[in-house]
């Protein structure tokens, strides 16, 4: 193994103002799970809703903390990767869990009930929220951060100050869950139980200008980013190699996860049209009927 790449693997970094917050999360998820499912709530408390949650906490360490983040400063195609993981396939895997209902259950009961009252139909917390993330608005503000961030002179920016490129991951990261909440369909549902053949247009609303921005950084004819020219280059790979492989993640793997997503909704679409008898399933588990949910029973157990 050359010295290089022997380093690079060996470049981990602690920063415990991310893993802190992080194993709260994780120890609070896996809590509640184990409430729930001492109280018989399989449906709720299963085992690939958990692996789905510490899967996803796992893979946001590996983008802010591994050698992916080390990388995404000597090479753009990384951090196009990094961008994926925290855009693309963390938010999702953290929805599916149903984190917010498992979530509560982990809580000393009035703090449960506490926080279960802010998202009652007149909770104050629930109005301010649908409100701020209306689905045109989250949509936006997903598309605004994507473009925001690719500006030539912010990108620049971002990489030569630590909290600007902070403030970059966590705004790309929060608008990415607001964006993936309403895809998956997860609790709380402040907006409505919104059908399947919307979110799917939702979420392909998406390709054309993740798409657009993939092909316009690929087919780029000089360097886009500055940045890059004053870094040494890894592995031979030029600048412009580098910045078209960037282009090309972002336009073809990360396009199709969108896709993905959409033919995913699709399935269920068509499954719940060939049960009409049966209550539609949400994409995260939950179904759309008048089962209790954990928050609800929040308020009448311990």
């Amino acid at each position: 193994m050359d010295p290089i790449t022997k380093a690079l693997l060996l470049s981990w970094d602690v920063r415990f103002e991310i893993l802190l917050p992080l194993t709260v999360l994780g120890a609070l998820q896996f809590m509640g799970w184990r409430r729930l499912r001492r109280r018989g709530a399989q449906r709720f408390a299963n085992g690939w809703r958990l692996a789905s949650y510490l899967v996803g906490l796992a893979l946001l360490i590996v983008a802010l903390l591994s050698p992916v983040d080390v990388l995404s400063g000597q090479l753009f195609l990384m951090h196009m990767i990094q961008h994926l993981l925290l855009v693309m396939v963390v938010p999702p895997l953290l929805w599916l869990a149903g984190p917010f209902a498992t979530g509560l259950w982990a809580l000393p009961r009035p703090l449960r009930l506490r926080i279960g009252g802010w998202f009652q139909y007149e909770g104050r917390v629930r109005q301010f929220l649908r409100l701020t993330t209306r689905p045109g608005l989250s949509w936006l503000l997903f598309v605004g951060v994507l473009y925001g961030w690719h500006d030539p002179n912010a990108y620049n920016l971002a990489q030569g100050d630590g909290w600007i490129h902070d403030l970059e991951h966590l705004s790309f990261f929060g608008t990415a869950m607001l964006f993936w909440w309403r895809v998956v369909g997860a609790g709380p549902h402040i907006h409505g139980r919104n059908s399947l053949l919307s979110r799917i247009g939702y979420v392909l609303a998406l390709v054309p200008p993740n798409m657009f921005l993939g092909v316009a950084i690929s087919l780029a004819e000089s360097p886009i980013y500055t940045y890059y020219l004053g870094v040494p280059r890894l592995y031979g790979i030029s600048v412009m190699d580098d910045q078209t492989i960037a282009g090309l993640i972002m336009w073809i793997p990360g396009s199709m996860m969108y896709i993905a997503a959409a033919l995913v909704l699709a399935a269920r679409l068509f499954a719940n049209a060939e049960r009409p008898n049966s209550p539609p399933k949400r994409l995260d588990g939950e179904v759309t009927g008048r089962t209790p949910h954990p928050p609800r029973l929040a308020t009448n157990e311990r």
